[in-house]
C-alpha cells in the first residue's frame, strides 16, 4: 500500500453506502481485511448484513446505530449509542487488523452534534498511514472535505421515492 487514503462519499443523492460497499467488494477480492461500521442504520434486515456472513474472516460488519436518528423517540440514547460507536470505530481504526475501514453515515454524528466535529476530523486526519478509510453520509462538513484525499458528491437527479415507490429489498436495503 502506497498511502492509506481518506475517501468521502456525500451528497443528497442515493448511492453513498452502495459506493462504499463496492469499495469493500473490491478490497475483499484482494484479500484485504475490512471493517464496516454503520452509525445510523438500526434493526432492519439489510442485504449487506446477509452478504457479510458469506465473507467469513475477511469482513467485520457492525451495526451500532439505533435507526434513523431524526425520528428518535429517545435522543439521549441515540447520542450515547453514537458516542459508543465512535469509540468502537477509533479502536477498530487503531487496531492494525484492517486494510479498509468504512464509517457508514458518520457525517450524521457531526451534523447532529452527537460527537464533536473537531474530534472526528482531528482523529481521521492522523489515521494510520497504512489504512484506507471511507466515510459516507449527507452534509460532509468542509473540515472533513478539506482533509480527504477523495470526495465524491452524489447528486439526486430523480428518485423513485418521490413517485411514491417505497424502499425495496435488494435496492435500498
Amino acid at each position: 500500500m502506497k498511502k492509506g487514503l481518506l475517501m468521502v462519499y456525500t451528497g443528497k443523492g442515493k448511492g453513498k453506502t452502495t459506493a462504499a460497499l463496492g469499495m469493500i467488494f473490491r478490497a475483499l477480492g484482494h484479500g484485504f481485511k475490512v471493517c464496516m461500521i454503520q452509525f445510523i442504520k438500526g434493526a432492519w434486515r439489510y442485504g449487506e448484513l446477509i452478504s457479510a456472513k458469506r465473507f467469513g474472516e475477511l469482513l467485520d460488519l457492525h451495526v451500532l446505530g439505533k435507526g434513523f436518528t431524526w425520528k428518535s423517540k429517545d435522543i439521549e440514547k441515540d447520542v450515547q449509542a453514537a458516542r459508543e460507536a465512535w469509540r468502537f470505530a477509533k479502536e477498530s481504526i487503531n487496531s492494525g487488523k484492517y486494510q479498509l475501514v468504512v464509517l457508514d453515515e458518520l457525517t450524521y454524528l457531526m451534523k447532529y452534534k452527537m460527537v464533536d466535529e473537531d474530534e472526528i476530523v482531528g482523529f481521521l486526519k492522523s489515521h494510520p498511514k497504512d489504512l484506507h478509510i471511507v466515510v459516507t453520509g449527507r452534509d460532509a462538513p468542509e473540515s472533513l472535505v478539506k482533509i480527504a484525499d477523495l470526495v465524491t458528491e452524489m447528486q439526486e437527479i430523480k428518485h423513485h421515492y418521490h413517485s411514491g415507490i417505497k424502499a425495496q429489498k435488494g435496492i435500498e436495503y
